[in-house]
């Protein structure tokens, strides 16, 4: 199956001063840095409840809606547009992965996130590929405070590494594919995991 260009960027995360740099938000701190490296601003527009920056032929998005609303804002820009599904990429946050670690996925279901459960609810198919950010594992007990506490003093370096080589993922699939971005920065890509893997 012909492999369809990334044209629609949408980074995860909640709107509002008390978020921001939080766990939960690192998906806005992907598209927020690659909107800067690319000289972009953000915009709102009044049609959705969504900023947007456009950089070169892609679109970034960051819903505002609050993350568990997030498909909302996404479907009705990715209408306005006419951005099929498996043209868009969600970065996003995962708190089983450990801090650091980037992994695409080409599809598969939402894996405990709201976000992207409200988006594959909106959209109705698991067709949309994400790129998942380690944010360290979270407690048993107390994992939504977990995903919205800040980072720890001695976390930083590496979330601002990580924030760095995310960016890199997300041109690379821009550029070269998404099946390209997998092998290049999924860490089991040398084991040969299939891009069809959840």
């Amino acid at each position: 199956m012909e492999e369809k260009p990334i044209r629609l960027v949408a980074g995860l995360g909640n709107p509002g001063t008390e978020y921001v740099a939080t766990r939960h938000n690192i998906g806005f701190m992907v598209v927020d840095q690659f909107a800067a490296q690319f000289g972009s601003t953000w915009q709102r527009s009044r049609k959705w409840d969504a900023l947007s920056a456009k950089c070169g032929a892609v679109l970034l998005i960051k819903p505002l809606s609050f993350m568990n609303r997030s498909g909302y804002p996404l479907f009705a820009v990715a209408q306005f547009y006419k951005i099929a599904p498996q043209e868009i990429l969600v970065v996003l946050d995962d708190f089983s992965l450990p801090l650091g670690r980037l992994r695409f996925r080409a599809r598969g279901g939402p894996g405990g996130h709201n976000g992207l459960e409200s988006i594959i609810m909106q959209f109705e198919t698991e067709e949309i590929s994400r790129l998942r950010i380690g944010i360290g594992a979270a407690p048993r007990e107390g994992s939504v405070d977990y995903v919205l506490s800040r980072f720890f003093q001695e976390e930083k370096p590496l979330v601002r590494s990580t924030i760095d080589r995310a960016v890199e993922a997300v041109k690379c699939s821009v550029d070269n594919g998404l099946v390209s971005a997998m092998n290049t920065f999924n860490p089991e890509s040398s084991r040969g995991e299939q891009a069809e893997k959840v």
